[in-house]
Parts: structure tokens; C-alpha cells; sequence
């Protein structure tokens, strides 16, 4: 089977879990061939590409970075059909009307695959016109509506970045590098722009789409927006990227969220629950076998954090509550280890810190120690993620957003009892398995640390049935099982061979030959017996 893998930003130019995923996926594979179409974001991230194996057959990258001035310009006929496509696009952004945002999008793309020339178009006086009148016209929020002119400027100059993917010379049916029209399963990667290909190749092709959303696109918009940003620019983007998820959900043949968090938020913006289908990401378990194997539980007066030091994160209550900790119990110590970090977040936590613990010493001769240590994975203490883990009995996580919380199911895959915030799929990951608490509330934190801490027969049963769950849940295996189960799904559904049968209809051992696949199989076979000799 040949799939096309589409994904923004990510495999096989970045790193982090969203390139780790798609790699873990595309090895656990090899009976299939892979396609990747890579929409990439900066030129820097081109020059690092990982490593790929024999049965990826090839690789197609646009720049969403980079202008895609074709050098065309419309005839008269054309630029009346552009207008057409793009007033029937902005009414549906403006009004939230999906029959029009689909009708515009799609004709865009039909104008953009005979003619090309939609960047001239899309930054031309007569786009800001049609969009100035969207915006004023009935149905239009009222934010929207009192848009000006810079608002539409760089509303205009977005929405040409985003819609450069319909642009692109991956539908040609001919195209010597590979065309998406070629693949038995478009598999995007991620939902917004990234599955913009796969939904064109349904279009034009009728190719099966496939939607993967560990972190729902929608969310991380919203989360993304810059509070200096202008409100009329805000809320164009908004409704843009409303009108595409919903597109995409309503079209794609299957969505497979990654948690039960982002399958919410598919639902809401009106994916059906027969197209639902929940499969967790792979981790792999055997990086964390030693640590998770191992009858050290780690120091039992260690409470360790683990992850990108940001806001997000909430390591300023984290904080707060290991100073209620020490109250109870001195001698505990909190080792955070950074795999990440914004330098201004970083410096406020270090400068708390300093604050709330004063170094101690235990004599008049002994330099003093802050109880709470900011460390870095790969440092002397802890060159892997697994022995940070292992340093302590109790992981924390006290983020205020999470989306599917990888250091936990880390944790638990290290045989460590958690105590986590109630945030994103913090529940539906740990299951029981660990102690959950309302998020910024550093006195309930502290309790939760505190319970742990001073029952460590507890701790130790909660490691181990946390250990078990993940690797039922959480492994590469089982991730890489349930792909290849959708992948023929999607095949059978979507296609059929030249005689008219469906794929995959009959099982495999049907079709060996032999007397035993017709009908009158249980008839006994006459044998004969040579005579003996004289």
C-alpha cells in the first residue's frame, strides 16, 4: 500500500514528539510504501532532516515561508472567477456559513490547479474589497465588522500563507516527483493547514483522508494568539480556522484523536462519532524498561518535575507548594529537569526560588544547598529522560494547560507514582493510577506530595499499576497495530479492484488454491491403495 504522510512543520525536518511520532509510525511500517508531503516553516528547518528508511520512496517539501509568486496574472474571465471563488470564502469566514467557505475553497483550488497565479490574486485590491465587504456585510460579527483597512491588509496576507498549500503541484496526475493522486491513503499528520493536501486529493481524486490530531489545531490557534494582536485580525483568524476544522472533520474518513480531550473538541466542531477513533501515541517503553524494571524506587524524600519550563507549566505554583512540603517534611528536595525552557519564565522560577529557600548548610564549614535544583536532561545527574525520572519516588505535574501529557505517561511507563493537575487528558492517561488535584492550588499540591511522601508502600503500588497501564496503552506497538488496521480499513472502504471486488472482503486463506476452498471440500478424497506384490 502506498501512503501519503502530510504533516506541517514537523517529519522530517523537526524534532520533538511530533517528528518522533511520525518516524515510529513510518518504521513500524515497512511492509508499506510512504510518500511524505512536508509543509515546512522556516529554511533553517529544511537543512535538518532525519534519517529515513529504504520504504519511504519519497519526499515533496513547500515552504510556508516563502513567497509563492508563480509570476501569473489573470485574464479578464479569470480574475471574474476568482472574484466569485473569493467572495463565496470570506462570506462563509465572516458569516460562518459552511456551504460557502467550502464552495470558495474548492474553487479556489480548482482555479489554482488549471491556472495557478492565486498569490498575485489573493494580494490584490480586488481580494481586500471583496473581504472589506464581507466584513460589513449582514450576518458579520461585530467585531468583524468594524475591521479597517490594516486589519483587512493583514488578514488578506495570512490567509494567502495559509491557502498556499492549494497552490502547490502535488495534484498534477502526471507529476514526475509524485502527486498525492498516486497514494491509496493520504494520512495527515495533524489537522489545519497540514490536511489541506489530503482534503484536495479527496477532491480531485476521491484518495481516502485520514486525520491524526494529538493536539487539536484549533486549540493551539487560540492558545497561539498574541493579546497585542488586533481584534478584528483575531477574529478573522478565528473563524478561519473554525470553518477549516470543521471542513476537514466533516469530509475526512476517519479522524483518530489522541486523547479523549482532543476528541471533545472534534466533536464540537461537528465531527460525527461514527468517524471517531481514539489511538494514544506510541512511546517507546524500552528506553524506560531499566528505570521502571528496577526495584530502586529512587530517593523517597525526592519530588521530581520534568518537561519545558513555561508559563503553561506552572512552575510558579509548583513552587509554592513544595514550600508548604518543607513545612511538613525538611527534608525534602524538588529537582526539575528542563527539556526546554523560555529564559524569562526560567529566570522568574530561579529568582522565586532564591526567595522562598535560602540555601541551607548542615555546619559552619559546609556550603550551603537550595533544596530545589534546576537541572538539564543530559547533564552529568541525568543524561536520559528515564534517570531523571528515577531520582525520586513522586513525579508532579502542575500545569494550568496540557494537551496529552507525554511526561507523565513517561513517568508512569519509569514505575513512578504521580501527582498531576487536573488538566487535558491528565485523567484519561494516569486512569487511578496516580493522585489528581485541582490546578493552581499549591495547598492541595502540597497535600498530594505530602500523602505520597509519607506512605511509600503507596507510592509503590501506584508506580506499578501505573507502569502496567502504560504499557497496555502507551507503547509504539500498540500504535503502529492500530494503523495498520486503519490503513487496510480505509483501503477496503475506498476502493475497489478492476473486477468489482472489495479489498480485503474475503480473509487471506480463502484464496489459497487447493481442494479444500470449494464447496465440497468435506467430501472424502478416494485414495488408492497399491496391491501387494505376489
Amino acid at each position: 500500500m502506498r501512503i501519503g504522510l502530510l504533516t506541517e512543520g514537523g517529519y522530517p525536518y523537526a524534532t520533538g514528539e511530533a517528528r518522533l511520532w511520525c518516524d515510529r509510525l513510518v518504521r513500524g511500517l515497512p511492509q508499506h510504501e510512504f510518500e511524505l508531503y512536508a509543509l515546512s516553516r522556516s529554511a533553517e528547518q529544511e537543512r535538518a532532516r532525519v534519517p529515513l528508511p529504504e520504504h519511504v520512496t519519497g519526499v515533496r517539501t513547500a515552504p510556508l515561508w516563502a513567497p509563492a509568486d508563480d509570476g501569473r496574472t489573470y485574464s479578464r474571465r479569470e480574475r471574474r472567477r476568482f472574484a466569485d471563488c473569493f467572495r463565496e470564502l470570506v462570506h462563509g469566514i465572516c458569516a460562518g456559513e459552511a456551504p460557502a467557505f467550502a464552495a470558495g475553497l474548492y474553487g479556489l483550488a480548482g482555479l489554482a490547479r488549471e491556472q495557478g497565479g492565486l498569490y498575485a490574486a489573493l494580494r490584490s485590491e480586488s481580494a481586500v474589497r471583496l473581504l472589506e465587504s464581507a466584513c460589513r456585510a449582514q450576518g458579520a460579527g461585530r467585531t468583524v465588522q468594524a475591521a479597517q483597512v490594516p486589519d483587512l491588509l493583514e488578514f488578506v496576507d495570512e490567509l494567502e500563507r495559509m491557502l498556499r498549500p492549494l497552490s502547490l503541484d502535488w495534484y498534477e496526475e502526471n507529476a514526475p516527483l509524485g502527486s498525492l493522486g498516486a497514494v491509496d491513503v493520504c494520512h495527515a499528520a495533524a489537522g489545519g493547514v497540514a490536511a489541506l493536501p489530503g482534503l484536495l486529493a479527496k477532491r480531485f481524486f476521491g484518495v481516502p483522508l485520514l486525520v491524526t490530531e494529538y493536539g487539536v489545531q484549533l486549540r493551539a490557534h487560540y492558545l497561539e494568539q498574541s493579546p497585542e494582536a488586533r481584534p478584528a485580525v483575531r477574529a478573522l483568524l478565528a473563524a478561519f480556522h473554525i470553518r477549516l476544522a470543521a471542513e476537514i472533520y466533516a469530509r475526512a474518513d476517519l479522524l483518530t484523536p489522541g486523547n479523549a480531550h482532543a476528541r471533545r473538541w472534534q466533536e464540537r466542531c461537528g465531527a460525527a462519532r461514527d468517524k471517531l477513533r481514539t489511538v494514544y501515541p506510541g512511546m517507546e517503553a524500552d528506553r524506560f524498561a531499566t528505570v521502571g524494571e528496577s526495584a530502586d524506587c529512587g530517593d523517597p524524600d525526592t519530588l521530581v518535575w520534568v518537561g519545558r519550563i513555561e508559563p503553561a507549566k506552572d512552575l510558579i505554583a509548583l513552587l509554592h507548594a513544595f514550600a508548604e512540603v518543607r513545612k511538613a517534611a525538611p527534608q525534602t528536595r524538588l529537582r526539575i529537569f528542563a527539556t526546554a525552557a523560555a529564559p524569562g519564565y526560567l529566570a522568574d522560577c530561579r529568582s522565586l526560588a532564591a526567595q522562598l529557600f535560602p540555601d541551607e548548610a548542615a555546619d559552619a564549614v559546609t556550603a550551603g544547598e537550595n533544596p530545589v535544583t534546576f537541572e538539564e536532561i543530559g547533564g552529568p545527574d541525568a543524561p536520559t529522560p528515564a534517570e531523571a525520572y528515577g531520582t525520586g519516588r513522586v513525579v508532579v505535574l502542575s500545569s494550568v494547560i496540557e494537551g496529552f501529557p507525554v511526561t507523565l505517561a513517561e513517568a508512569m511507563l519509569c514505575g513512578r507514582a504521580t501527582v498531576s493537575t487536573d488538566v487535558g487528558a491528565v485523567c484519561e492517561v494516569i486512569g487511578g493510577t496516580g493522585l489528581v488535584v485541582p490546578p493552581r492550588n499549591p495547598r492541595a499540591l502540597a497535600d498530594a506530595c505530602l500523602a505520597l511522601l509519607r506512605d511509600p508502600e503507596r507510592a509503590q503500588r501506584l508506580g506499578a499499576a501505573a507502569r502496567a497501564r502504560a504499557l497496555e496503552l502507551f507503547t509504539v506497538e500498540q500504535n503502529v497495530a492500530a494503523f495498520r488496521e486503519i490503513y487496510l480499513r480505509l483501503l477496503a472502504a475506498g476502493s475497489a479492484r478492476p473486477d468489482g471486488e472489495v479489498p480485503f472482503a474475503r480473509p487471506a486463506e480463502a484464496r489459497v488454491p487447493g481442494h479444500w476452498t470449494s464447496p465440497t471440500w468435506a467430501e472424502p478424497v478416494p485414495v488408492s491403495v497399491p496391491e501387494a506384490s505376489a
